[in-house]
C-alpha cells in the first residue's frame, strides 16, 4: 500500500486509464505491475520495469532537467527528500515511519532533514500562541 498525497490519485488514475493499457490489457489482474515493461512473461503478461531501468530513467531526467544534480539525485535521496517534505508539511514521525516501512522511528528520524531554524520557529510560534491566549486574561 502506498499513501497518495497532494492529489497523486488523479495522476495515478490517468496513468492507469490512459497509459497503462498501451502495455497490458488487464490492470486488474492480480500481480499486474504498476510500471509495466515492454518485455513479456512466458504467459504473455507484462513484466515489471526493473530497478536499473528506473534508475537510468531518473538519471536521464535529472541530467535533462536538473543538471546541477546529475550524479547526485538517486532514489535514496528522493526518499530522504520526501520524508523531509512530509514532516515539514505536518505529518508526524510515526506516520512517516509507517509510510517508509521502517522498523524503528530512530531510522525515520535520520531520514528527516529540517532547516536549522525549525526549532526556533516552532518556539516563537508557541510563544505567540501563548501571548494571544493571555491577552484576554490581562485585561
Amino acid at each position: 500500500m502506498v499513501p497518495l498525497i497532494n492529489h497523486a490519485g488523479r495522476s495515478l488514475r490517468w496513468f492507469i486509464e490512459d497509459v497503462w493499457g498501451h502495455f497490458d490489457s488487464d490492470h486488474t489482474r492480480p500481480g499486474a505491475p504498476l510500471f509495466p515493461s515492454e518485455r513479456r512473461n512466458a504467459d504473455g503478461t507484462c513484466r515489471r520495469v526493473g530497478d536499473d531501468a528506473l534508475r537510468a530513467g531518473l538519471a536521464e531526467a535529472t541530467a535533462a532537467h536538473l543538471p546541477d544534480w546529475a550524479d547526485k539525485l538517486t532514489p535514496h535521496v528522493l526518499r530522504h527528500f520526501c520524508a523531509s517534505e512530509l514532516y515539514l508539511s505536518g505529518m508526524d514521525l510515526i506516520s512517516i515511519q509507517e509510510a517508509l516501512g521502517h522498523s524503528w522511528v530512530a531510522t525515520t528520524m535520520k531520514y528527516v532533514h529540517v532547516h536549522r531554524t525549525r526549532i526556533e520557529d516552532a518556539w516563537i510560534a508557541g510563544q505567540q500562541r501563548a501571548a494571544r491566549r493571555l491577552e484576554g486574561l490581562l485585561s
